[in-house]
């Protein structure tokens, strides 16, 4: 059985395929999140770009109509009242193209992320040295 489907090996690839106004869209959401994680590592994960540290982070997709915006279920729990004008999903939020996206909210989620997962790391690192 024959796919199409694209595998990317890097977020660069990733970017490339779309038109250049989502191409701008989807750099400036890149920059966002490397600057409010500056320490997270760049990867393609279920074929999204991701960034890691100490495991998943964040993923970003881009669709037909909107931007997909993974920040896990705690990610979009933690921000549920500034989120609620956009639709969603139990770890994902959608933002419309055509509109803004809220970057500084963006940025305050992945900064979440970010001390979520050093805090388990630790967390980790404290049962492994008892």
């Amino acid at each position: 059985m024959e796919t199409n489907k694209i595998n990317y090996s890097t977020i660069d690839d990733y970017i490339g395929q779309f038109p250049a106004e989502v191409q701008v869209t989807l750099n400036k959401l890149r920059t966002v999140i490397k600057d409010s994680a500056p320490e997270a590592v760049e990867k393609i994960s279920y074929q999204m770009p991701t960034f890691a540290l100490h495991g998943n982070l964040v993923h970003f997709a881009a669709y037909k109509n909107h931007i997909g915006f993974y920040p896990t279920s705690s990610g979009i729990a933690a921000f549920k009242q500034e989120l609620s004008d956009y639709k969603g999903a139990k770890g994902s939020v959608q933002f419309p193209l055509g509109r803004p996206l809220p970057y500084e909210l963006i940025s305050k989620i992945v900064k979440y992320r970010v001390t979520e997962n050093v805090t388990r790391a630790e967390g980790k690192l404290k049962k492994k040295k008892k």
